[in-house]
């Protein structure tokens, strides 16, 4: 919480990454960043605030993905409040792939994409 009572902005965004991280798990990416060097990146990233969050509170946090072109694609997030019993939060990020040898932009993985459709529009 911060000085005035509710859980810090930034860490919406901490939310947003654990849900992230778990779909990145799931797609084996991070086994794929090992062994070719090829991965994600958060380009940008947005949060919109619908209502404070306030400790002690259960969340659940949804995210599907969007807009997948040839090197990158959206990702959407949700944050649910189990008190308030509404969404408290909608943010999205844009996902770029990047060849972390060049440092340039990449086409994204052909196995990584297609485990990318389990997550079109799956609120």
């Amino acid at each position: 919480m911060d000085a005035l009572q509710h859980i810090n902005n930034t860490v919406y965004f901490r939310y947003f990454e654990d849900v992230r991280v778990v779909m990145l798990e799931a797609l084996k990416v991070f086994d794929f960043v090992k062994s070719h060097n090829i991965g994600p990146v958060v380009a940008s990233t947005r949060c919109d605030y619908r209502a404070p969050l306030v400790y002690p509170d259960t969340i659940t946090t949804v995210s599907w993905v969007e807009n997948i072109q040839e090197k990158r694609y959206t990702m959407k997030y949700e944050i649910h409040s189990h008190n308030q019993q509404r969404c408290v939060a909608e943010g999205e990020a844009l996902i770029v792939y990047c060849d972390f040898n060049t440092g340039k932009s990449c086409p994204i993985p052909a196995e990584t994409l297609e485990g990318l459709q389990a997550y079109v529009g799956g609120q």
